[in-house]
């Protein structure tokens, strides 16, 4: 009897800590509440909200999770700003554990460079082309050498300075993210010498696209470059 009741308690109270949470955070983007605001402390909670401290526990810690609220000694819980790219770094390894959302990760990674291209051919700085065509001579080198892992640095380097180029640091952020974790997951191995002249004419080529502002050949060779994760996704 008395694990029955424990049973239905808990669902009642996650649901309860779940609209408590809602409420708190309501309420920090109703009153505007800056960052580092010093807001109540669980004990004000449970008393405003009628509700038990472990629901305000629970509450909390949902909050605390997503960089909402923090708790400082001797003050209580305080406003945080949210950092995005760190809630998705640190969200989207656990979630992408089957094949498929694996397959949904590379289709957003897909549309995600096709659709920064035009901003980075617009935006793109002499510096940063210069460091792009740089990154292209040091892909050569390594390439040479067969160092797989300095391979993978370097096409992750570049491909994070083209998002660079649009000026957006989410876009560029969740670019870093999802390569990193393709980058994680992806089996190492040895390219042969077809292979790998290919990969530096087609990176080679994207470069000098986007230091002439070539919005349509940039387009085809990004597209050259990422149509494997498209293909992969449809023959699913």
């Amino acid at each position: 009897m008395y694990d029955n009741k424990c049973n239905m308690a808990e669902p009642l109270q996650n649901s309860m800590a779940t609209v408590l949470a809602e409420k708190i955070r309501r309420r920090i983007m109703k009153e505007q509440l800056p960052e580092g605001h010093v807001f109540m402390t669980e004990g004000q909670l449970a008393e405003e909200y009628q509700v038990s401290r472990p629901i305000v526990r629970e509450a909390v810690s949902r909050l605390r999770a997503l960089g909402i609220l923090d708790v400082r000694q001797r003050k209580g819980l305080v406003v945080q700003c949210p950092d995005l790219m760190q809630l998705l770094s640190d969200s989207i390894p656990l979630l992408a554990v089957s094949q498929q959302e694996q397959r949904e990760l590379g289709m957003l990674r897909y549309v995600l460079e096709i659709g920064a291209i035009e901003l980075a051919v617009k935006y793109a700085t002499v510096d940063q082309l210069d460091r792009l065509d740089q990154i292209v001579v040091e892909m050569e080198q390594y390439l040479e050498r067969e160092d797989w892992e300095k391979e993978i640095e370097l096409d992750l380097a570049f491909h994070s300075l083209v998002l660079e180029m649009t000026n957006s640091m989410y876009v560029a952020g969740m670019q870093q993210i999802l390569a990193k974790y393709f980058r994680n997951i992806s089996e190492t191995g040895q390219s042969s010498s077809g292979q790998k002249a290919r990969i530096i004419w087609e990176h080679s080529e994207l470069a000098a696209a986007i230091r002439n502002r070539d919005l349509e050949h940039a387009r085809v060779m990004i597209r050259m470059q990422f149509q494997g994760l498209v293909s992969e996704a449809q023959e699913q």
